[in-house]
């Protein structure tokens, strides 16, 4: 009999810290959101696709830090650099294709479409502009890393 009372007492004791164990991992912090950025863009669907960069800002209207992120990617546009914003109403093929599920989302692709660069939320013009001179000439930016999507 004290044999079946000391199995009792085990089993209660190890369904008491299992159920312990399972509430603390439970009760842990929640993971952090991740959002989606392409890796590869069709650059036959944003305008001036034979330019050799692209940076595609991707907004909505009712985003207030979109318009500032696309006003700092206008002073980019030059004849080797094509800005486009794809406003999610306007442009919603394109927030669907490449899974975007947040705004802004400011990507730079080389001539075939690779994303060199890539930055989710707002950012700074120095960081912005830094970024894409670093994927345009590689060096010339004191933090190569900064503001590129790996590769």
């Amino acid at each position: 009999m004290a044999r079946f009372v000391v199995a009792a007492v085990l089993v209660v004791v190890a369904v008491a810290v299992a159920f312990v164990i399972e509430r603390r991992r439970s009760a842990d912090a929640p993971t952090q959101p991740t959002w989606t950025v392409p890796t590869q863009l069709d650059r036959a669907e944003f305008a001036r696709p034979e330019a050799p960069w692209l940076v595609a800002v991707f907004t909505s209207a009712t985003c207030d830090s979109c318009h500032g992120t696309i006003e700092k990617a206008l002073v980019l546009a030059c004849a080797d650099v094509a800005v486009v914003e794809a406003e999610v109403s306007a442009r919603k093929d394109l927030h669907d294709r490449y899974g975007i599920d947040a705004v802004p989302t400011l990507v730079v692709a080389d001539d075939e479409g690779v994303v060199r660069a890539s930055f989710i939320g707002p950012m700074t013009a120095t960081d912005l502009w830094a970024a894409v001179a670093e994927v345009r000439f590689p060096g010339s930016s004191p933090e190569p890393h900064l503001g590129q999507h790996p590769t």
